[in-house]
């Protein structure tokens, strides 16, 4: 996932503690505003767009929790991280219930905190891919309506595709030539990730690659133990 084009905005009172943690996620190609307070924060976060809050809990002025209750008034989506020196089981459920993504209590390894970004971003990342509106697509020489569920092949007849068979197809053009996750699918199709869910998942993959494989140029791949891949070559370009 590329990180250098993110902006984070840290909100950290302990000067050092902050300073250090900035130049480590900058170091790691993030662009890190910091605020040295839950006001400072809040001034900075309306002046400016950001992928991502990090948000001390106790914080002189104005502490983590109210200054994240004003940033999810302004903008519900955006990820928030809470940092804690207190691992009081209230303080944590609060967090949650503000909307908190995660949180980390201090002191804690640098390495987790740059895996937890990485891990919440690209799940952001990939619901709003998931919620486009998009319901027409081109794959090779298809045509997918998933709103009416009918896939065509040039100017033949369309296909009435099954609920299932649509959503997936569709999934899998949202994320065209590139990774569609296998537990992506199964959650926002299947409602569940198991090993049923899955085999029953292969088996519309399989009834999706009878359908696609008129068209020579289109292929679904299977990238293994991660998901899939839905491929259109151009004319004579070679199987990777």
């Amino acid at each position: 996932m590329e990180t250098e084009n993110k902006k984070i905005l840290l909100v950290e009172d302990d000067p050092n503690f902050g300073t250090v943690l900035k130049d480590y996620l900058v170091m790691n190609d993030y662009q890190v505003v910091h605020a040295k307070n839950g006001m400072e924060g809040f001034e900075k976060f309306k002046k400016d767009d950001y992928d991502m809050c990090i948000l001390d809990v106790m914080m002189p002025y104005k502490d983590g929790f109210t200054l994240a209750k004003e940033i999810r008034d302004k903008n519900e989506e955006i990820p928030i991280i809470f940092l804690t020196a207190k691992a009081m089981k209230e303080d944590v459920l609060k967090g949650y219930k503000i909307g908190a993504d995660d949180y980390l209590n201090k002191p804690f390894d640098s390495e987790v905190l740059l895996m937890k970004i990485q891990a919440i971003m690209q799940r952001k990342t990939t619901e709003s891919v998931v919620d486009s509106k998009q319901f027409e697509f081109m794959i090779g020489s298809f045509h997918l309506n998933s709103k009416l569920r009918f896939l065509t092949y040039k100017d033949e007849e369309s296909i009435k595709l099954s609920p299932k068979e649509n959503e997936l197809l569709r999934l899998l053009a949202l994320h065209l030539n590139d990774l569609m996750p296998r537990e992506l699918a199964l959650t926002k199709i299947w409602r569940d990730d198991n090993y049923f869910t899955s085999r029953s998942m292969d088996v519309y993959i399989a009834k999706l690659r009878k359908y696609l494989k008129q068209d020579e140029t289109v292929e679904i791949l299977n990238i293994h133990g991660e998901g899939f891949r839905l491929v259109v070559r151009k004319e004579g370009e070679e199987e990777d």
